[in-house]
């Protein structure tokens, strides 16, 4: 089950590639408690308005919302919201923050996922899309899905 290279996807951030174009992909870990940790395997997280912003060279995960353990007691609970900080290398944490000030990019998460038994988050440097580039995106989708059902009937 937990051979070199496994990975089991948990949760992916389909709304982010609609909305945003993704310039470059990270893989950073996370510093979450036990309980959090069992509610992801559970599958009771949502990333819906995520967002990672850096804060004193360090770089932090807002918004991920991770369901309380039912099983757990009031002293070992967790704030679903709180902040998580990201595990990256310095000239990451460094490169990063450089872009997300000066340019103005965001920093998404794109998807959560075990590798190798730790949880890993994928992060996408984004840039916002306007109305015309959404509609673009959504007529090249249309567009593939048909030459898709075309060949499946020929």
């Amino acid at each position: 089950m937990n051979e070199p290279g496994h990975i089991k996807v948990i949760l992916r951030n389909k709304r982010a590639f609609y909305e945003y174009e993704i310039l470059e992909k990270f893989e950073a870990g996370i510093s979450l408690r036990g309980t959090e940790v069992k509610s992801i395997r559970a599958g009771k997280v949502s990333m819906g308005d995520a967002y990672a912003r850096s804060r004193q060279g360090s770089i932090s995960l807002l918004n991920l919302h991770i369901s309380p353990w039912e099983t757990a007691n009031e002293y070992d609970q967790h704030d679903p919201t709180r902040p998580r900080l990201l595990l990256l290398h310095r000239r990451e944490i460094r490169k990063l923050g450089h872009q997300m000030e000066a340019k103005g990019y965001t920093l998404l998460p794109l998807s959560l996922y075990f590798k190798n038994g730790k949880l890993k988050v994928e992060l996408g440097l984004a840039k916002g899309k306007n109305i015309h580039d959404k509609r673009q995106t959504s007529l090249k989708r249309d567009a593939t899905r048909e030459m898709d059902r075309a060949r499946k009937y020929r």
